[in-house]
């Protein structure tokens, strides 16, 4: 799996794989990825960074003045319904999906200096988890593990 934090990752081509591919999940399912939907998934997929929803409104305000948060937040319910993004919990914040179309569970691994966020498949680690839950009888609703750290790139450049 490649990191988005190395230099060889094509930022502008992930972007487009990632809309193509929820313009084609959408399609598939007959849900509507309308005008302001498609621009808060393209937003957020401009970085690999968690994007707080009043900074998005304030990207979208300049696109449409009669955006208010309940545009911003109505959009973002369709794409986390979707499973086009994902919330990082503890920073309050929303994050593209690279699994798209996919139900699952996801590691994220949140770097505390150049704040970017890595979405780990980290299958041993949430078999281990469901076993662990299967073992005290709670029946979970979704999974999210967030960690926070220091991604390879920091690590390597002495910023950690």
């Amino acid at each position: 799996m490649t990191q988005i934090n190395q230099p060889e990752h094509d930022h502008n081509h992930c972007i487009q794989t990632a809309i193509a591919a929820a313009e084609q999940l959408c399609l598939m399912r007959g849900a509507q990825l309308t005008p302001i939907r498609h621009k808060v998934l393209e937003l957020i997929l401009n970085s690999h960074r968690a994007v707080k929803a009043y900074d998005l409104l304030d990207q979208i305000r300049p696109l449409n003045e009669a955006a208010k948060p309940s545009t911003v937040y109505r959009a973002l319910d369709f794409l986390l319904e979707q499973g086009l993004i994902h919330r990082v919990e503890s920073l309050n914040a929303f994050v593209g999906c690279h699994c798209s179309g996919v139900q699952h569970d996801q590691l994220l691994l949140i770097c505390a200096v150049c704040h970017n966020i890595e979405e780990r498949p980290a299958v041993l680690v949430l078999q281990s988890l469901a076993e662990e839950l299967r073992i005290a009888g709670f029946t979970s609703q979704r999974k999210t593990i967030e960690i926070h750290g220091f991604c390879q790139n920091c690590k390597d450049n002495d910023q950690a």
